[in-house]
This record gives C-alpha cells, sequence and structure tokens, in this order.
C-alpha cells in the first residue's frame, strides 16, 4: 500500500510506469499476506519464497502474462503476449509481486517516453531503463528490472542516485523479452542496497548442468580475490575520460584516496588503442541488428518509428554481412583483450556517467564508458557515491572480470 501510494502521488509528475493498476497489485498483496498466514498456522511447513511480498516494477521489455507489454512503442499499444519472461517466472516463484510495467525507451533504444528525473524534473532520467529507476529512486518500489545493450542500466542508476547491476553476459537468461542485439543485450536490475543487488542475482541467474560454463565460473573460488590479498583497482583512464566534468573527477579522485587509505592498491589504468574502436563496433553491431529484429515492424509501418529509430535501423540496413561479421569479431577481440588486462586488477573504477543527468529529455548524453564494458560481457555496478556539477547524484561504475560477479 505504501507503494501504491507512492505511484498514485509521483507517478502524475514523473510518467515512471507504461501500465500500472492499484486494484490488481493490492489483490495480489492480499494473496501474498494469505499465504503467509498460512505459513504461520502451519507451523512453518510450507516455504512462502526468498521474495514474499517484494514488490517488483517490470521494464515494459519482458513479458508479462496478466499485464500488457508495448516494448516502449505505440506499435504493441495494448499488446499481451500470453506468457511470462523467464526472469518473471523466476521471481514469481519465489513469491514476488509483479507490480505493473515500468516505461522503457522505444524498443529499448535512444528515443524516450516521457519519464522525468526525480531530481530535477528538466532534467533527462536515463532512456532505456528510465521507468525502472525512477520508480527505485522514489520508493515506488523497492527494486525492478532493467536491461543494457550499451549503458541503459548504469546510465539511468547514476542519474537518478540509485544502485544498478548489469551482470555478466549469459548469466541471466533472456527468454520471452525484447531482443535488440545477440552479443549484447543482458538483464540487471535496480536497487537501493547492495544486499539487494546480491539476492536479485541470487534468484535470477541460471544455474544447473544446462548452464555448465555460468555454473563453473560462478562457483570458481580460485576467480576470485583471496582474502588475505588486499583489493587490487584500477582507476580507468580511456578515450572518453576527458569528457568527465572537473566536479565529479574532484569526487572521483577523493574516492581513490580513501581507497588507497583503507588498504587498496591502486593502479592507473589506461585502456590500449585496441579499445578507442569499441563505440564504432559497438554502432555497427547495434545498427545491423535493430535493422534484422525490426524489419517486419519496419517494412510494415517505417511512419510509427521516431526520426532517431528510423536512421538507425535504416543504416543498419546498409551495413553488409561482411561488415556486420568484422564487428562481431573486433568485439571478441576486444573482450579477449579486456580479460587479460584484468589478470592484474579485481575491479575497475571510472565515473558511470561524465556528469549528472543533462537538461532536456532528448539531450545527448555525454560520452562515457558504460558500453565498453557491455562489449566485454563483464559485471558492472553503479553505486551512488558522487554528485555532479549542480549537485545532483553520479555513480561510480564498479567493473570486474566476466562471473566475478560475487566479488
Amino acid at each position: 500500500q505504501a507503494c501504491a501510494d507512492f505511484i498514485d502521488i509521483l507517478e502524475p509528475k514523473l510518467s515512471a510506469w507504461a501500465w500500472f493498476d492499484r486494484d490488481r497489485f493490492e489483490a495480489l498483496a492480499a494473496k501474498v499476506d494469505k499465504t503467509i498466514d498460512d505459513y504461520r498456522s502451519s507451523g512453518g511447513q510450507f516455504l512462502p519464497g526468498k521474495l514474499t511480498g517484494l514488490p517488483v516494477g517490470v521494464k515494459d521489455i519482458f513479458n508479462t502474462e496478466d499485464m500488457p507489454t508495448s516494448y516502449g512503442s505505440g506499435i504493441f499499444f495494448g499488446f499481451t503476449p500470453g506468457n511470462d519472461a523467464r526472469v518473471v517466472t523466476s521471481l514469481l516463484s519465489e513469491s514476488a509481486i509483479m507490480a505493473g510495467k515500468t516505461v522503457t525507451a522505444e524498443f529499448a533504444v535512444h528515443t524516450p517516453n516521457g519519464t522525468l528525473n526525480p531530481h530535477d524534473l528538466s532534467r533527462s532520467s536515463g532512456t532505456s531503463s528510465s521507468g525502472s529507476a525512477v520508480a527505485v529512486a522514489t520508493a515506488m518500489m523497492p527494486v525492478a528490472l532493467a536491461s543494457q545493450t550499451a549503458g541503459s542500466i548504469i546510465r539511468p542508476a547514476s542519474y537518478c542516485g540509485v544502485f544498478g547491476f548489469k551482470p555478466s553476459y549469459g548469466t541471466i537468461p533472456r527468454t520471452a523479452m525484447l531482443k535488440t542485439t545477440d552479443t549484447m543485450d543482458s538483464v540487471g536490475f535496480m536497487t537501493r542496497s547492495v544486499s539487494d543487488l546480491s539476492l536479485l542475482f541470487d534468484v535470477l541467474r541460471v544455474r544447473g548442468p544446462n548452464y555448465p560454463v555460468v555454473d563453473a565460473s560462478l562457483a570458481d573460488t580460485a576467480r576470485r580475490k583471496p582474502v588475505n590479498r588486499p583489493w587490487r583497482v584500477g582507476i580507468l583512464d580511456g578515450l572518453k575520460s576527458r569528457f568527465v566534468s572537473k566536479a565529479v573527477n574532484r569526487q572521483f579522485d577523493l574516492v581513490a584516496r580513501k581507497l588507497e587509505t583503507a588498504g587498496c592498491e591502486l593502479q592507473h589504468l589506461r585502456l590500449p588503442v585496441l579499445f578507442d574502436r569499441a563505440h564504432d563496433t559497438h554502432e555497427t553491431i547495434y545498427r545491423r541488428s535493430l535493422s534484422y529484429y525490426f524489419w517486419r515492424e519496419w517494412e510494415n509501418g517505417k511512419h510509427e518509428f521516431s526520426p532517431r529509430l528510423s536512421e538507425m535501423i535504416d543504416g543498419g540496413t546498409r551495413i553488409s554481412f561482411n561488415e556486420y561479421e568484422s564487428a562481431l569479431k573486433n568485439q571478441a577481440t576486444i573482450a579477449k583483450k579486456y580479460d587479460e588486462i584484468m589478470r592484474d586488477f579485481d575491479v575497475v573504477l571510472s565515473p558511470s556517467t561524465a556528469d549528472e543527468a543533462p537538461v532536456g529529455l532528448d539531450t545527448p548524453d555525454i560520452p562515457d564508458h558504460c558500453l565498453i564494458f557491455t562489449m566485454c560481457y563483464a559485471p558492472t555496478i553503479s553505486v551512488p557515491l558522487l554528485y555532479g556539477t549542480s549537485g545532483l547524484p553520479v555513480g561510480i561504475q564498479v567493473a570486474a572480470k566476466r562471473f566475478n560477479d560475487h566479488d
């Protein structure tokens, strides 16, 4: 009821929800209350679930059987897919409550759908996972599902001042959700604490003999930082570092010094020249993939696409298969090099965004390093520790080696 009250009060100002029905939400909560009562009266013989009663905001790219899924596009307005995404099923199996669908950008790409930043209504809240970030930042929800193909978890989390986690590629299943690329789409979530990140990851990640690589890698203690050794922390110096504001750099340096005082071993990490082409490689893969996955909608109704997405899809149709294949090879090469670099580090730190959220929903984001870690399949977390030029939230991005999510 507290979450529903916050939604009633704040939603008219912020537009974080693509679909929400308070009566349905409270009816589901009443069922959970009954489950808890039955559990107590049975002497604890029935296990309610790890997430019993936890309200979850579901980004509007994940299929939901009992709620519409529009993927942020008017083309699919009111569409009900008739099934649940695998991650939704995993949450329901632990007795969580799917509260409603949070706003995403058009087909989870770039064009925003009106969600405002709760810290300053004139500013962006990020694009693709904006509704989830705002719902968590304002206590409408304690947690919310999100996804990232470039920076769509880390960036909104930074702008809205919440924790955002993009786990290692392949650790959380993508069944029954919107797909934009095969090699970069990653499922994650927003929370207000590190412990909640750990809890959600434990519930949502794949496990068992059908996932031998993920299972073995996450269970391999040899991959983890030894308990008796100081943390080896890389301070990222990359192609986009020059865009970071003075205010953010100043605070970031203070955090680095505190880590050093606490016993961490810090070393500046200058990314090799190979990484300078990461953003161009990402754009080639992204555009070609979008033109493939949305070709049917594109052929049947180009006029229903935003100018930005239209330009990307149109450009993607001109990218040859050989160019696409070459970009995939570049991604694999960059990811392999990242793994080699991370032999010397436990984590790498950088500002999650170059500064606080820009003014205006359509204002381009200042370049940052988010997509590099996405391309390298690495786990990343945005931790709300910094403030931007005007005193609004900015996160610190903590990245590790692939499958070192537990660190």
